[in-house]
């Protein structure tokens, strides 16, 4: 075994005793998907940051900066800075109010049980197709750092990951989250210093970086919906997500909920940059490179010192292990929560049966992520797969039930149906510019089509009303 796989080794098992010593004061399954909804600002505010600030951030922006430019970097890290803060304006404190541990909870409430279980099925596979991409990064480190092949760094990888999920739950992520965070925000900048050093100084290394890819226009786009689609795909499809979803309603208050998400969003526009800039000027340091994405950690092995080498590597490893245990903790809770608890009887459940399914629920969808983690040969593309399946139907039946009083159950499966045939036609069989803003179109469309046809909501007392 090397020194930088005993370096990382060393990490992990840091994280995992970590994950699991804070596991054992899980007693429910609030407990295990929302910390007992006990999160404070410093908390919630590096939960939502770490969550977010995973594998496409840190490697798959830099890889795909480094082949087109700043076009690469419209979905991350901006298209998910303004996710969160339209999270921060618009729905932290109203769904912090509402006092739900998942979406599909307030769909049940507003709509009915029949939503409520089509939104689960529509959310669970965005989840765990982002943990795939999240394993399949974390393979890449391995990979670049040690002898093992693709297929071993990979297995490796999720061995590890779903271990730590299994044990964990929200509170050991937070906790977690909070050491990640400062801890990627270190590495990445003590890498940047490191470059600019070596490249000679800070206007050295700007004039490394070819004005040619200071645009944000993709060589690729044909019209104003192209462009438009590259920024809709992380802000539609993420914003109602279960991962940020669940740092909002744990949150100890509605303020501390909105007041974390702006901190998180700002913190993250400002880190999500330092991959940018490497991104830039990696062509000048490494033309020609075979694979894109592994040009942070092999940047990184150059520049850094031995100790702050394996102190980056296991920053990374650290975000990786935050985003991949809350993609799967946020299938689980969806899975249990919506699908599982009523068909066993939530009713007849004890606290304990209930976090003995959420945590099975995990290790099954950490085994799925896993296969998929092999499907794709980029760890951008599948984030954006998993960005535009189902979010931005969710997004849209999500503004209804919290802020139209019109439209009932039937309203609301129109509208999904809808938007999924739509989805699956234009991602299998027709090629269009703008997907997901047409999902949105077609998904509002048909909710709005039928409200002529219906009969008002009878709960409409649980319809938001706007601060």
């Amino acid at each position: 075994m090397n020194a930088e796989l005993v370096g990382i080794s060393i990490y992990v098992i840091g994280m995992l005793f970590m994950g699991y010593y804070v596991s054992k004061r899980i007693k429910t399954d609030d407990d295990y998907f929302l910390a007992g909804r006990s999160l404070g600002p410093f908390l919630a505010t590096f939960s939502i940051f770490a969550t977010w600030f995973g594998a496409e951030t840190c490697i798959g922006t830099a890889g795909s900066v480094y082949t087109h430019g700043l076009a690469g970097s419209r979905a991350d890290p901006f298209g998910y800075s303004i996710c969160i803060f339209i999270m921060a304006i618009f729905f932290a404190k109203v769904l912090w109010r509402k006092k739900i541990t998942t979406i599909p909870d307030l769909f049940r409430e507003r709509f009915s049980p029949n939503v409520e279980k089509l939104a689960a099925i529509i959310i669970i596979p965005s989840s765990i197709i982002w943990a795939g991409a999240q394993i399949r990064a974390f393979g890449q480190i391995i990979h670049s750092t040690t002898d093992f092949g693709v297929t071993m760094a990979v297995s490796v990888a999720a061995g590890v990951v779903i271990f730590y999920t299994v044990f964990g739950g929200l509170l050991a992520d937070a906790y977690n989250d909070l050491i990640q965070g400062f801890a990627i925000i270190a590495g990445l900048i003590f890498l940047l210093i490191a470059i600019v050093m070596a490249n000679g100084g800070v206007e050295a290394s700007l004039h490394m970086i070819d004005p040619g890819k200071l645009t944000f226009r993709g060589a690729g786009d044909i019209s104003i919906w192209a462009k438009l689609e590259v920024w809709m795909v992380p802000i539609l499809g993420s914003v109602m997500s279960q991962e940020l979803v669940s740092r909002v309603v744990a949150s100890k208050s509605p303020e501390v909920a909105s007041n974390s998400a702006w901190r998180a969003g700002f913190i993250y526009l400002f880190v999500g940059s330092i991959p940018v800039l490497i991104g830039l000027m990696g062509p000048m340091q490494l033309p020609n490179l075979s694979s894109p994405e592994t040009l942070m950690p092999v940047l990184a092995k150059m520049h850094l010192s031995y100790i702050f080498y394996i102190g980056f590597v296991g920053a990374l490893v650290s975000a990786i292990l935050s985003t991949v245990d809350s993609t799967l903790l946020s299938a689980s809770a969806v899975a249990s929560h919506n699908l599982l608890y009523p068909f066993f009887g939530e009713k007849t459940l004890s606290e304990r049966k209930k976090v003995i399914i959420a945590r099975s629920t995990v290790l099954i969808s950490g085994v799925i992520a896993y296969g998929i983690a092999f499907s794709s040969e980029s760890i951008i593309s599948l984030v954006e797969l998993a960005s535009t399946l189902g979010g931005p139907t969710v997004l849209v039946i999500t503004v209804f039930a919290l802020y139209i009083p019109k439209g009932n159950a039937t309203s609301a499966m129109v509208g999904m149906v809808s938007s999924v045939v739509v989805w699956v036609l234009t991602n299998f069989f027709i090629e269009v510019d703008s997907p997901v803003l047409l999902t949105v179109g077609v998904c509002a469309a048909g909710y709005l089509i039928t409200l002529p046809f219906v009969a008002p909501p009878k709960m409409g007392h649980n319809v938001a009303v706007v601060e």
